[in-house]
């Protein structure tokens, strides 16, 4: 349930968009609103969606979050959370990354589906998300934190209505690798190494991702329906991540080998 006026939510939505121009956080919202509730983050989300939209920046597509029960569990929720991809946050693969770019950087491993197909739900299953989909393709999230992570003088932690009004954390995406027909192989068994200036820092499969990546895809397209919206053929959608997220600093240089669909690099400058 809702619970902020529409003046509460343009005020915090502007206030993110500040933050993230400046690198300077914002105080948890759910410290500074205690009876702020999911719907009030997304809609803050939208909101803050909105001021990009109006400055000309494009929807490519979506995020899904927290697909794991170990971090729902840790964040006390019982669904995942879901951000929008705009077009300035789609890095060429194998670029050199500015640290500049982020306050907080963290990278994670992810597959990407691209869809040929609209996507409305309810009722959608992963079976519909594999007949929907072009072709599945390696990625990388980059997230970051709008919002501050812990705070200073408490110690304490944000949050996921924090990380849901910070549009799931999402502030870039990188694509590459050898794209996939959905049906061409088992995708819960697609796996990455994580490796960070020559040392392997994470591994994970796919299944980790709600038991198979496509399931991602349902959720959010059956969440969507709530609102009366759908996925879109042609979107890109980050369908969650299987390893934990990497803080990153500059001069990192990062590897992400997808086996048989290839790799994915980048350098932080």
């Amino acid at each position: 349930m809702r619970t902020f006026d529409p003046s509460t939510i343009q005020h915090i939505a502007e206030q993110l968009e500040m933050a993230e121009a400046s690198h300077q956080q914002i105080p948890q919202l759910s410290a500074s609103y205690p009876g702020m509730t999911v719907d009030d983050s997304y809609a803050i989300q939208s909101a803050w969606i909105a001021l990009k939209r109006a400055s000309g920046r494009r929807p490519i597509g979506a995020k899904v979050g927290l697909t794991s029960r170990a971090m729902q569990a840790a964040v006390g929720i019982d669904e995942p959370d879901f951000g929008v991809l705009l077009d300035d946050m789609l890095l060429p693969e194998n670029a050199a990354v500015l640290a500049s770019r982020f306050i907080e950087p963290r990278v994670e491993v992810e597959l990407a589906f691209v869809l040929e197909r609209d996507l409305c739900g309810p009722g959608i299953g992963a079976c519909q998300v594999l007949d929907a989909t072009a072709y599945v393709i390696p990625a990388l999230e980059f997230i970051d934190a709008r919002i501050q992570r812990v705070d200073p003088v408490t110690g304490r932690t944000r949050r996921v209505r924090d990380t849901i009004a910070d549009n799931a954390a999402n502030a870039a995406l990188m694509l590459g690798g050898n794209p996939i027909r959905p049906g061409s192989l088992d995708l819960r068994w697609c796996g990455a190494l994580l490796s960070r200036n020559g040392l392997m820092e994470e591994t994970g499969i796919a299944a980790g991702v709600l038991n198979h990546p496509a399931n991602g895809v349902a959720w959010l397209a059956n969440r969507l329906a709530r609102e009366g919206h759908k996925l879109s053929a042609g979107d890109i959608v980050l369908s969650g991540s299987f390893t934990r997220p990497l803080l990153l600093a500059a001069g990192d240089v990062v590897h992400a080998d997808f086996g048989r669909l290839g790799s994915l690099s980048f350098h932080m400058a």
